[in-house]
């Protein structure tokens, strides 16, 4: 499983449409992966959660996921369509 199927899966799980889940990578010039999550309107508040407390738990999740796998620091941005 890679850095985006692992993100997917975790946001697929706590959404009620997940297959309007989309997670796309993006390189920086600093070495650091950037991934943009993207979620329908009504799931944008279930990822962010009360005070941004799940969207932190899951940087949290994806962040030891790349360190174990020495992929370097990631930042994750949601947004909706």
């Amino acid at each position: 499983m890679n850095l985006i199927d692992y993100t997917t899966f975790l946001v697929s799980s706590i959404v009620k449409n997940a297959e309007l889940v989309k997670v796309s990578s993006f390189g920086s010039d600093e070495g650091n992966t950037i991934l943009e999550v993207i979620v329908s309107d009504e799931d944008k508040s279930k990822v962010i959660g009360k005070n941004g407390v799940t969207i932190k738990a899951i940087k949290t999740m994806v962040q030891a996921y790349a360190y174990i796998h020495d992929l370097g620091k990631v930042n994750i941005n949601v947004d909706s369509f």
